[in-house]
């Protein structure tokens, strides 16, 4: 498929669009504070926007003393982070209701992340020092953003600029020598036409022991990491204006360690990851908006492992991906009531590294409409539908359907159904690995034929399992997503939230095994075989107990099951139709003792108070997590979870934070401590003791 005529289109119709602009008075800003802009692709309060929405402001962030984005998301309703698949990285991934991280697609100001491990994108790799908010979207959201987006979405909108000369510089420092610098500064030019803005982070760790058998290794490693984030923005004439933005990364971790048979390696691990969005905002003569934006990232790794004594190399893997983007969005009133938008545009993936045989390319272009009608004052019914062409993976419809009533201002009524998708990505279809040290191989879908010949021929396979010949090209998984529910305003000070969610989910992608190797190990490939369901409810509630003091909650109960297991135990028959409990008596499978997917708590919940006395400049939050227990693996081989398996135990983590400002609110002081009990589990490595942090704040804003 050939896109670079598609491309010079949208160019083309961009810039005919933008000399053919008239012009006329400037556009009001819009309150960001109240409005939310990713469930929908346009401005809407998120009171009137009808599928399951969580905002986290600045001042929430602030207030908790965050420091990273794994760190501010592990504390709200439905989510949960999971550990680096390595068991030895210093990151995590983010569940959300349910499915696993890589059903999750994380943005910047609308743009997805790149550089996933295993599906986890590691989001302690970005600083929250240049957040204004954070939009989560609950919830089959491929309607408008794709691939990737299965479960929802999580968008970081970063810092608007000010219209005056600002700058600012904070330093936190805490537990296990950790330290976070930040330097920003913003300055308007031509008489507040442009602006330009800047901003710089530095972190560092010394990283920390989870597992107390593990003495020669940290399950977190030490890192340091920068980060330098740069915007512009220029208003052309009153119709159009040019924004552009950048961002930069760089991590650096390494760790000396027992490797094997007492050798002591050295582990070196650098990391660079770089956004770049160019936007071009054109206001048409008939009031229709009209939006391009070319977006560019390029996440990479180089990893060098050798042993230490003799600096002989041992491993050296690099990994660098790309994604190019074009998009043309267009966004017009019809009447009163009904709001259209519309988008086209295409994308370029390509990805190489050592364990793939050679570079991959990936291409697709896009398409997608929404209709947002406002059915007079209490309803609102918002309907979409996206078209995906892929050069891999054919292509997918994805349609979504939301409604709204509001039969008065106490009460307002949700529902939403969405079909969304997740296409393969390289690593199940691509990769070619085998791992040196322990012997097993892996074959992407797309290599097996010719990976496994390779090996029969070098004469290192005893045998072809029968499932090698169910390995062929995979197919999306696909999820429909169901939710329901109300917000209710009792009173100014109160507000609740509930909402029913099920995701049922096909063609799940499965790694299995293929072939037994001379060397007593494995050879394993994918496969589309299974499928799953994801149900339960949410609830949240706050109430402003004062003036400044607000409690607030909130409560997640999920079930998350593997419908394959669930049918051959009812079925009597099949690979779980069988059980075998501790004293090693087997006997047959009831559905009772099908606990649930792994890594998936039935249980959570959270409950926070914040507190702010304005004149005095103070503000306070103590905030308890609950994480209820769930299974960990299987260790009777009946290849389910049940209650003879292994499980982590709940917990529950206490943090709270005290700031204080002077002068003006320029100057800002804070003592934040986290899991102030100190809980520790050997299977939790992401997750550190007690840690205290102190930090400084100095703003300053000329008028």
């Amino acid at each position: 498929m050939c896109l670079n005529r598609y491309f010079i289109t949208i160019l083309l119709c961009a810039a005919f669009s933008s000399l053919s602009a008239q012009k006329d008075t400037t556009q009001q800003p819009h309150d960001l504070e109240e409005v939310v802009v990713t469930a929908t692709r346009t401005d809407n309060l998120s009171s009137k926007v009808p599928v399951p929405v969580t905002v986290i402001s600045r001042k929430i962030i602030d207030q908790m003393g965050s420091r990273r984005l794994d760190e501010v998301l592990r504390e709200q309703t439905g989510l949960a982070l999971v550990a680096d698949a390595s068991g030895a990285g210093h990151g995590s991934g983010l569940q959300l209701q349910g499915f696993d991280p890589a059903y999750t697609m994380i943005m910047i100001d609308g743009q997805p992340l790149i550089g996933r491990t295993s599906g986890k994108l590691d989001l302690s790799r970005i600083t929250v020092a240049d957040i204004e908010r954070i939009e989560i979207i609950k919830g089959a959201s491929s309607c408008l953003y794709g691939s990737d987006a299965l479960a929802g979405v999580v968008n970081i909108i970063t810092r608007k600029p000010l219209s005056s000369t600002s700058y600012s510089a904070g330093l936190r420092y805490g537990t296990y020598n950790t330290l976070d610098a930040t330097l920003e500064g913003g300055l308007p030019f031509n008489h507040n036409k442009g602006h330009i803005s800047l901003s710089g982070n530095y972190y560092r760790t010394d990283g920390f022991n989870a597992n107390p058998d593990a003495q020669q290794a940290n399950t977190v490693l030490p890192y340091n990491s920068y980060t330098l984030q740069a915007r512009a923005g220029y208003l052309l004439n009153s119709r159009n204006r040019l924004n552009f933005s950048a961002r930069w990364a760089h991590l650096q971790q390494s760790n000396d360690y027992g490797y094997t048979q007492g050798i002591t390696t050295s582990d070196k691990t650098s990391e660079k990851d770089l956004n770049i969005m160019a936007t071009l905002e054109n206001r048409l003569r008939d009031s229709s908006q009209l939006k391009t934006q070319y977006y560019l990232t390029r996440y990479g790794t180089n990893e060098e492992i050798s042993n230490k004594g003799t600096g002989v190399a041992l491993e050296d893997n690099f990994f660098t991906q790309y994604m190019n983007r074009l998009e043309l969005q267009y966004n017009k009133q019809l009447y009163t009531s009904l709001m259209f938008t519309g988008g086209v545009g295409g994308t370029l993936e390509s990805l190489e590294a050592t364990r793939y045989t050679e570079k991959r390319n990936m291409e697709s272009i896009f398409a997608y409409v929404q209709g947002d009608w406002k059915v007079g004052e209490k309803i609102g019914v918002l309907g979409g539908l996206r078209y995906d062409r892929n050069n891999i993976y054919g292509d997918q419809l994805s349609p979504k359907l939301a409604v709204r009533y509001t039969p008065n201002e106490m009460i307002n009524f949700k529902a939403s159904v969405g079909r969304g998708f997740k296409a393969p990505d390289f690593r199940q279809s691509y990769l070619s690995f085998t791992n040196a040290q322990v012997g097993y191989t892996v074959l992407g879908t797309e290599e097996f034929g010719a990976g496994l010949q390779q090996l029969q021929d070098a004469g290192e396979i005893v045998s072809v399992l029968p499932a090698a010949s169910r390995i062929r090209s995979l197919s999306p998984e696909r999820s429909t997503s169901y939710n329901a529910g109300f917000t209710l305003t009792p009173t100014r000070k109160v507000k609740i939230e509930a909402n029913v969610f099920r995701n049922d989910v096909t063609d799940l992608i499965n790694t299995i095994t293929v072939a037994e190797k001379t060397n007593g190990w494995q050879v394993y490939s994918y496969v589309n075989v299974s499928k799953a369901r994801m149900q339960g409810v949410e609830v949240n509630a706050s109430w402003q107990l004062l003036r400044g003091l607000t409690l607030s909650g909130g409560y997640q109960l999920l079930y998350a099951k593997n419908r394959d297991v669930t049918d051959s135990i009812k079925a009597g028959q099949g690979a779980y139709a069988s059980i075998t409990d501790n004293s090693g008596h087997t006997r047959t499978s009831r559905e009772s003792d099908y606990y649930g997917i792994e890594n998936r708590s039935r249980h959570m919940g959270n409950l926070r108070l914040f507190y702010e006395y304005k004149p005095w400049g103070l503000n306070a939050s103590v905030r308890a997590n609950y994480r209820g227990k769930y299974g960990y693996s299987d260790t009777n081989g009946n290849l389910f979870i049940d209650d003879y398996d292994r499980f982590v135990k709940g917990y529950t983590l206490l943090n709270a934070s005290v700031g204080k400002t002077f002068l003006n609110n320029r100057l800002a002081v804070q003592l934040a401590v986290d899991n102030i009990t100190g809980h520790m589990d050997a299977f939790i490595p992401n997750l550190a003791g007690r840690v205290y942090n102190a930090g400084i704040t100095w703003k300053f804003v000329k008028q």
